[in-house]
């Protein structure tokens, strides 16, 4: 996501050189380096051009106050042009209406809309505010469209409702909002089709069953790896629909990502939320704010707590701390709930990404899947395990080891590796003990604090 664009707004604050005052000589190279840099992640160029004259306007005669150097000045200016380029703060879900809230999804074939409406209905039922969700598909065109967000909805536990592909769109979609009304539903997601292209044909039907339902949100959901025409048929939805925002999906592909940067100004609808992998918990309120730290290599460290906090399981943490508490030591059960519990916070990849500065760089270097391809191996190596075995890791020995590699389809060496990654996790964890895990938490707490919500 917006790879190239970070990595060359990164290499801006080691080159940019001056005074103590920033000039319109010394961020000439600097703005140039910027334009082409946007221009290569695919931003659109109206966005190009008012974007540099911003930057330009707010940097001239800016003081270079402090321990910064210039070159860190000029960022601080970039950063927060990024930041309201994007919309400034996050926009949420609007759900005040007399229940149900309906919620219209709108968009192209394949940019992900019934996945999307399967992780937003997750994020509403689990995270913000348990709410009693219902689900329908109004796509009778796409073979297994209703399938689909009918398997969905059991996966993420809320209810769907039916409809088949002989039923006008329309009468799907009213004939859910009725049943929702009757049977006092908070929300009502309708999923609706989406054509290889934009016709009119889908227009005219996406109106009347806005017009039927009367929606208080209708998210237009765009495929960021579209580029460019991201950006165009964001524009085309918003002059035939009365959008409230946009939802943005694959932002962890190879794209280019500059429909991040561009669809807010073009159509002037927030960015909601951004959709990332395909697990159904990959999907990230859109904060702007974020996001340009995030391209400039300054991390986002306030997703990672949050991601922190939903991906621990208090109940096990505090087992955990009981045990460990009582001197009984860290086994490889514990070993194995710890990795669970990072895959719960988006696995490794995803946390490394939202660190600041060199691991941040770093994840960027890893070949996606890498790590959660390892953890799962680790997952293997333990499940082949006696319950013994795991309980006392002292007794893997040659033989064991000899066995549990053939159960898990590894080599002896793979579980070398993972024993010793273990024995780093304990040593780790008895420090912890030692008067480490209050100060740890105390540390914690304090870097929390330091992040206004």
């Amino acid at each position: 996501m917006l790879d190239n664009l970070s990595s060359r707004l990164t290499q801006l604050s080691k080159k940019l050189r001056g005074q103590a005052r920033l000039s319109e000589d010394n961020i000439k190279e600097a703005l140039r380096e910027v334009r082409m840099a946007l221009l290569e992640a695919d931003v659109a160029l109206p966005v190009v051009k008012q974007f540099i004259a911003d930057v330009k306007e707010r940097a001239v005669g800016h003081e270079v106050i402090g321990s910064l150097t210039p070159g860190q000045a000029f960022i601080g200016v970039v950063n927060q042009a990024l930041t309201e380029l994007m919309g400034t703060e996050n926009s949420s879900l609007n759900l005040a209406a007399v229940p149900p809230a309906v919620v219209l999804m709108a968009g192209l074939q394949g940019a992900g809309k019934t996945t999307t409406v399967g992780k937003l209905s997750r994020l509403l039922k689990n995270e913000q505010g348990k709410k009693k969700i219902l689900v329908v598909s109004a796509d009778v065109y796409r073979p297994a469209a209703i399938e689909q967000l009918k398997l969905l909805a059991e996966q993420v536990g809320v209810d769907f409702f039916p409809s088949d592909p002989g039923q006008q769109p329309v009468a799907i979609a009213t004939a859910a909002l009725d049943y929702a009304k009757k049977h006092f539903y908070d929300v009502l997601m309708v999923d609706t089709a989406g054509r290889l292209a934009i016709d009119e044909a889908m227009m005219v039907e996406i109106k009347a069953i806005h017009a039927a339902i009367n929606p208080v949100e209708t998210l237009f959901v765009v495929d960021s790896m579209q580029g460019q025409d991201a950006v165009n048929t964001a524009q085309a939805f918003n002059e035939a629909l009365p959008l409230t925002g946009v939802v943005l999906t694959k932002m962890d592909g190879d794209a280019r990502g500059g429909a991040a940067l561009s669809v807010r100004h073009i159509t002037g609808k927030p960015i909601k939320f951004i959709g990332v992998g395909e697990k159904i918990n990959g999907l990230e309120p859109f904060h702007p704010d974020r996001l340009a730290s995030r391209i400039l290599g300054m991390g986002d460290v306030l997703s990672l707590i949050e991601d922190v906090q939903k991906g621990i399981d208090e109940k096990t943490a505090q087992e955990m701390a009981k045990k460990l508490h009582k001197g009984k030591g860290f086994d490889l059960n514990d070993f194995k709930a710890q990795i669970q519990q990072m895959r719960n916070m988006g696995g490794i990849e995803s946390i490394m990404s939202k660190l600041p500065g060199d691991m941040g760089q770093m994840a960027k270097q890893v070949p996606e899947g890498t790590a959660e391809k390892a953890m799962g191996r680790v997952e293997a190596i333990i499940n082949s395990m006696t319950p013994k075995e795991r309980a006392n890791p002292a007794l893997i020995k040659a033989s064991r080891k000899r066995r549990i590699a053939a159960g898990a389809g590894v080599s002896v060496q793979e579980v070398n590796k993972m024993l010793n990654q273990f024995e780093q996790s304990q040593k780790m964890m008895k420090s912890l003990t030692k008067g480490g895990m209050g100060k740890l938490m105390r540390m914690a707490k304090g870097m929390k604090g330091m992040f206004p919500q």
